[in-house]
């Protein structure tokens, strides 16, 4: 909450502080476990088609032919190395979004203060957007099914005169927008 901190006035006060929803944890880390699955897929699937396909064909698939006691290690060492290079990519891309997700998590703020609503993104380039609470005209909830069982949602915020922000699925949606009537209410 830097920024947040950095930006806040004399006479302004911290009413609620917005934060992501476990679920979002969850999904960051499915990322790298969909990579491991899909990588662990590619190589066992070239595993299978060795044996199903012509020895001609087959043997493009591997970099020395396998021999009838090889073990699951000893057919990944003889996996064509491009086939190797391939799984480890897919593998890396799920470790990658995990990273992306960890840093979008880490670098966002979402405050309600006394005056204004502030939610700021980014690490290097920064995107902040705020809206004075007098201005607000809207505030709607959306939640999906499994947002009503795990209690998140996104808020679409609407100002006077300066259009929307919608938030990205936070924890308690219902307190985040009642922390709004409330800054608004006093």
């Amino acid at each position: 909450m830097l920024y947040v901190q950095q930006s806040l006035s004399a006479d302004e006060n911290i009413v609620y502080v917005g934060r992501f929803h476990w679920f979002y944890d969850v999904q960051a880390a499915m990322a790298i476990f969909w990579g491991f699955f899909f990588a662990v897929t590619l190589l066992a699937s070239v595993e299978t088609l060795v044996e199903t396909l012509p020895a001609n064909i087959a043997g493009l698939l591997l970099s020395s032919p396998l021999e009838a006691d090889d073990g699951w290690f000893a057919i990944i060492r003889k996996i064509h190395p491009f086939i190797k290079l391939l799984a480890l990519l897919i593998f890396l891309l799920g470790v990658f979004r995990f990273a992306q997700m960890m840093v979008i998590k880490m670098t966002t703020e979402i405050v309600v203060t006394s005056s204004r609503l502030i939610y700021k993104r980014g690490l290097v380039a920064r995107s902040v957007g705020e809206m004075n609470i007098d201005r607000i005209e809207s505030v709607s909830v959306w939640q999906p099914f499994w947002g009503r069982i795990f209690n998140f949602g996104r808020l679409i915020i609407r100002g006077m005169g300066v259009g929307e922000m919608v938030m990205p699925n936070l924890a308690d949606p219902i307190v985040f927008r009642k922390a709004i009537e409330h800054a608004r209410n006093h």
